[in-house]
């Protein structure tokens, strides 16, 4: 099982992503990213969704057009871990790419 981030790490999550926000309720985080067009993000989608797959662990998301919406917590955890950290990095990085 995958182990929950701890006070401190949860700390440095939300300070090394920035736009990543708490969920409230809820040990998460989401953001929300905005493309230039629908093409735009479903293919920052399709990249995202790849990692994910081959990491095991799928984020919650909502898309409308050019807007993407992201949540990220783990659900064996019962909240954030290292995994949502991972995920989150692969995220940005995508995110950078799309956006040129």
């Amino acid at each position: 099982m995958v182990a929950k981030l701890t006070e401190a790490e949860r700390s440095a999550f939300f300070e090394e992503f920035a736009g990543w926000e708490p969920v409230d309720g809820r040990d998460a985080a989401k953001k929300a990213f905005a493309f230039a067009d629908f093409n735009e993000a479903f293919g920052f989608m399709a990249r995202v969704a790849l990692a994910a797959e081959k990491a095991d662990h799928h984020p919650e998301w909502f898309n409308v057009y050019n807007r993407v919406e992201i949540t990220l917590t783990t659900h064996d955890a019962g909240g954030l871990s290292k995994r949502d950290a991972s995920l989150a990095r692969f995220i940005e990085a995508a995110a950078r790419g799309s956006r040129g």
